[in-house]
């Protein structure tokens, strides 16, 4: 893939961004998340690549999605695999809360897992704490692990974990275990980047949420130097069968070489409300500003991007 994508990237996910902002608070998390894919289509139109859609958003609630197999790209450049959330967070942009993020993965082509809509236990660390964490071990054990690798008591470890009610072990766990807890409501693709940087206070991610969201994770934190671990957890014997259909082990604990393959992916965000690692978009008279960061699993760099966008200019968020 050429270095110039990336940056093509990230003006996919500020339109995505800037168009779903507008729905911030408002308490329509459908509007604001087909504002956002809308955008982004309309952006990847432009973008030089060949890609299909292997990850999408949206079927599992029937929300508006990018939907799998869909081309994105003009039809020239390099044939990519393509992940996306056009909106990480739908139901933080209805409340108005912290962490929403636009997302967008690409990978050279049959590099993503296929991941299908349903659920995936999960386990992500930052650097320090590669190859110490173990998704069968005890909550007790990788605690303790990613203490000792990161040289802190296991009281000072920070896990963040999805407060929902599958979880109340889990947390009732960590509590025991004397770790501290962020408990967040939505958006896990956040938290789980926010263990590979100091200054967001994660130490760990635990628990349960989408599988989509799990590879969109591990393309990050690829780029990044960290690690997931996930293993799918269906629901019903219909999300059995369609596994079996994708040629998917459930029980199987998917590693970063699972995730995603190869020795080079780029993964971009731009925020859509605050969070700890991006700012939201502002509106400034007739500017949107908005806050992205872009990484590349091959250079691991990483670059964060303000973007100022002229609303006159660019009412459809679109530069031919």
């Amino acid at each position: 893939m050429d270095r110039s994508l990336s940056l093509e990237l990230v003006r996919v996910t500020e339109a995505a961004a800037l168009a779903s902002s507008r729905w911030m608070g408002r308490g329509k998390k459908n509007e604001a998340d087909d504002a956002a894919t809308k955008a982004m289509r309309d952006v990847f139109d432009t973008v030089p690549m060949k890609g299909t859609v292997v990850i999408g958003e949206g079927e599992m609630d029937e929300a508006p999605m990018l939907y799998i197999g869909e081309k994105l790209g003009n039809g020239y450049g390099p044939r990519v695999d393509v992940a996306v959330d056009p909106l990480e967070g739908t139901n933080i942009v209805a409340s108005g809360g912290w962490n929403a993020l636009a997302v967008v993965a690409v990978a050279d082509h049959g590099s993503l897992l296929h991941a299908p809509d349903m659920y995936m236990e999960k386990i992500a660390v930052g650097p320090e704490a590669v190859g110490q964490i173990d998704i069968d071990a005890s909550v007790e054990d990788n605690l303790k692990a990613v203490a000792k690798a990161k040289n802190k008591d296991v009281e000072d470890v920070v896990a963040t974990v999805l407060n929902r009610p599958r979880h109340a072990e889990l947390i009732q766990r960590l509590r025991d275990a004397g770790a501290r807890i962020k408990l967040i409501n939505d958006g896990d693709v956040a938290a789980a980047i926010n263990t590979a940087f100091d200054h967001t206070g994660v130490d760990i991610l635990f628990g349960i949420g989408g599988a989509p969201e799990g590879v969109l994770a591990a393309v990050a934190l690829k780029c990044l130097g960290g690690e997931i671990q996930g293993r799918l957890v269906p629901q019903n014997d219909q999300e059995v069968e369609r596994c079996k259909r994708m040629g998917l082990d459930v029980g199987k604990v998917l590693r970063m070489e699972d995730l995603v393959s190869g020795d080079d992916a780029i993964f971009a965000a731009t925020g859509v409300t605050d969070g700890e690692l991006l700012r939201g978009v502002q509106y400034k008279g007739s500017y949107g500003l908005t806050h992205s960061v872009v990484m590349r699993a091959k250079s691991g760099t990483v670059r964060f991007i303000e973007g100022r966008h002229s609303l006159k200019k660019k009412p459809n968020l679109v530069m031919k």
